[in-house]
Formats: C-alpha cells, structure tokens, sequence
C-alpha cells in the first residue's frame, strides 16, 4: 500500500515538474524524425497480463520489426536526438505515465516483450507477481547491455542464454526480499549512474 502510493505521488509530481522538458524533447523527436512522439510497445506486466509501455521515440519507424534487441551505441535505427536521450535515459521518463495509472511501478523488474516470457521456466515467471518497474537492479548491473550484445557473435542468444537469464536470478531475488527502503535505495542509484553518464 505505502509503496503504490508513493508510485502515485512521485510520478505525479514528476510528470508535473518534467513537463516542460517533455514539452522540449517532444519538439526535437518530431523536427530530427518522421513519426510520433511516443513509442508504445506491449510488454508484460503483473499477473502476466499485457500493458503498453510509453518511451519517446528514439528509432526510425518501423525499426522494431528489424529486431527486438539494440545492439551497440549506434544501431543504425536510431535517431539523431534518440542517441541523446537514450545515452542519459531520457525516454523512459513516459513511463511515469504507466506508473501513475499503475501498469507500473517506480522499482520493479523490467518488463519483457511476450516473446521473452514465453521462454520463462514456472519458477521465473514468479517476476510477474510484482508490478514492473522502471527501474531495477538488473538495469543497474546491465547498464552496458548494448555493449556486451554489440561484441556477441549471436546477439539474440547471447541475450536469451546469458543477459536474459542473469537478470531474472537478480529479479527473483528482488520478489523474495524486496521492501520500501530497499526500492528508495535503488532509486538513488539509478540517478547517480545516469548522473555519472
């Protein structure tokens, strides 16, 4: 209870005092590409049912159907300003709108496409009893996913075989212990590594 209601008000007030920097990044997606503002992809979410997450748009459209994955800092699919915003993780900040109408949650796994779900054993889909998050500390960890899948020979399965499965230990490890202090912790530590960018 107390951590949904800090969702709620943390991601109101942040959709607030960010909405001029929305309002910024919005303008420069729409004059640097064709399309809209938004990404919106299905993912998965708690109790294993599907939700659209909110990103700004930092790949040309359509660039999705070439891959599910980003490979290295600069996959050819991404824009000129999405290069900027995903280097200091500015599109995720629309996801305070799926935390505020509670799709989300501030911490909490990340959310999977269905393809990746699919492939979860009995014991992994337990990261679904949990609201996802925005954060987590397998994001933390993985901060240069991009990197370490750019250097794979087999990206795909380097990210299902290795990446994917390391992140759901962490994750379940997170189901089993997790609290409010632990979740503000994690907050602050996002910031600094986005900070130390």
């Amino acid at each position: 209870m107390l951590k949904r209601l800090f969702d709620i008000v943390a991601s109101g007030c942040g959709l607030i005092v960010l909405s001029p920097l929305f309002i910024v990044l919005a303008i420069w997606i729409k004059l640097d590409s064709k399309g809209p503002v938004f990404y919106r992809q299905v993912r998965v979410g708690r109790g294993n049912r599907d939700f659209r997450l909110y990103k700004f748009r930092s790949m040309r459209v359509g660039a999705d159907k070439q891959g599910l994955i980003t490979v290295g800092g600069r996959d050819p699919r991404i824009t000129r300003s999405g290069y900027f915003i995903r280097k200091y993780k500015l599109d995720e900040f629309p996801q305070l709108i799926n935390v505020f109408v509670g799709d989300m949650s501030l911490v909490g796994p990340r959310p999977e496409v269905r393809k990746y779900v699919d492939m979860y054993t009995a014991e992994q889909l337990r990261v679904l009893s949990v609201r996802p998050g925005i954060t987590d500390l397998a994001s933390i960890r993985y901060r240069n996913e991009n990197e370490l899948l750019e250097q794979a020979e087999d990206p795909d399965s380097y990210y299902e075989q290795v990446i994917m499965q390391d992140k759901l230990r962490i994750n379940l490890e997170y189901v089993d212990n997790h609290c409010f202090v632990n979740d503000i912790k994690l907050i602050f530590m996002t910031f600094w590594e986005i900070v130390a960018r």
